[in-house]
């Protein structure tokens, strides 16, 4: 078993709080050929972190920010599929933790693990995890420590582009452009918006709007690049056995 966060899909240690919440697939949601999106998923996992969060009791509930994710998509769920998200903690270190969650439905299903990192909502800067964090996840987390490390790749050396912008719309409550807003521009990259196999995402640093931003891509791999310094890691690969 890895150290480093958001690596591989730990297994749930069984124990301790676990978070479960339903939710309809909607049609803003779907592609053109009515299957969940890649950037809809991002959203969901948001979501339900941040419910968790929230339902724990938790003082900086909203304080978090995601440094990695990797998700495996058995089967895009469909239009109207009832999900049921399930999320817990399965590790953590001084300033972040490592949440496991499982999307289920009539159609497909999702199994997802991201890195958080947790902040101070006003200066942004990593906050020690308290023990009302501990009091409430510690127990599911089983004593595992992780690392929030970046594993991926730079890009290639004067490797070539292409300009790509975003909205005002794609903006967070830290002035950065959100998480399936960068999702989304993998989309555009695929060509299409449901896909099955492995995806994962690493936010090397802030996007911000203004930033004269290019998409590299190499081979299964693709970068969010601005000013010569990637912003965004982008990774994919099709099921085994295709």
């Amino acid at each position: 078993m890895s150290n480093l966060a958001a690596t591989e899909l730990v297994a749930p240690s069984g124990v301790g709080r676990m978070y479960t919440a339903r939710r309809p697939v909607r049609l803003g949601d779907v592609s053109r050929g009515g299957r969940l999106r890649l950037d809809a998923i991002a959203r969901y996992l948001q979501d339900v972190a941040t419910d968790d969060a929230l339902d724990a009791g938790l003082v900086n509930a909203m304080g978090w920010v995601v440094r990695r994710t990797m998700f495996r998509v058995e089967g895009p769920p469909a239009l109207n599929d009832v999900l049921e998200l399930t999320t817990c903690c399965t590790g953590s270190g001084r300033s972040w933790a490592e949440r496991r969650t499982s999307i289920r439905g009539q159609s497909g299903s999702i199994e997802a693990v991201s890195s958080w990192i947790q902040v101070d909502t006003t200066t942004g800067r990593p906050l020690r995890l308290d023990d009302g964090f501990f009091d409430s996840y510690g127990e599911s987390a089983a004593g595992r420590r992780v690392s929030p490390s970046l594993t991926l790749p730079a890009p290639p050396p004067d490797q070539k582009g292409w300009a790509c912008s975003f909205r005002v719309t794609d903006l967070d409550p830290f002035g950065h452009v959100n998480n399936a807003a960068q999702w989304a521009m993998l989309i555009e990259l695929l060509g299409c918006g449901a896909a099955v196999g492995t995806f994962e995402i690493e936010y090397i640093c802030p996007v911000d709007i203004d930033d004269r931003l290019s998409l590299v891509v190499d081979g299964t791999m693709a970068w969010l690049v601005a000013d010569g310094s990637p912003r965004t890691a982008f990774r994919w690969s099709p099921p085994s056995g295709t």
